[in-house]
């Protein structure tokens, strides 16, 4: 069973910034690790990812904004994200995956923005 350690999250006003951070148990190199959100009343949804050895991928809401970095010496991926909004708002869940198609998520970490 992967663990998954996430932190960083918070409540921030609008504009302002936040990093996450997420640590796989064990010293696995995962094949990809990105983040998902989700929002009340809403589903999961891909926010960005880190593919190794590949470009990021991002959800068009978050591009500009938002950065995903992989620290490979310390197994850990990391979000940037600036210049938050409201519509930010939703539990943040670290995800990561293999090439066999296998994938854990973390338990969440909420990032609120609010004025």
């Amino acid at each position: 069973q992967v663990q998954l350690v996430e932190s960083g999250g918070g409540s921030v006003q609008p504009g302002e910034s936040l990093r996450l951070s997420c640590k796989p148990s064990g010293s696995t190199s995962y094949y990809f690790m990105g983040w998902y959100r989700q929002a009340p009343g809403k589903q999961r949804e891909l926010v960005a990812r880190a593919p190794r050895s590949d470009v990021p991928v991002y959800a068009d809401s978050v591009k500009g904004r938002f950065t995903i970095e992989r620290n490979y010496l310390k197994n850990t991926v990391y979000l940037q994200m600036n210049s938050l909004e409201t519509d930010d708002t939703a539990v943040y869940y670290c995800n990561v995956g293999d090439l066999s198609g296998s994938d854990w998520f973390g338990q969440g970490t909420q990032v609120t923005v609010s004025s």
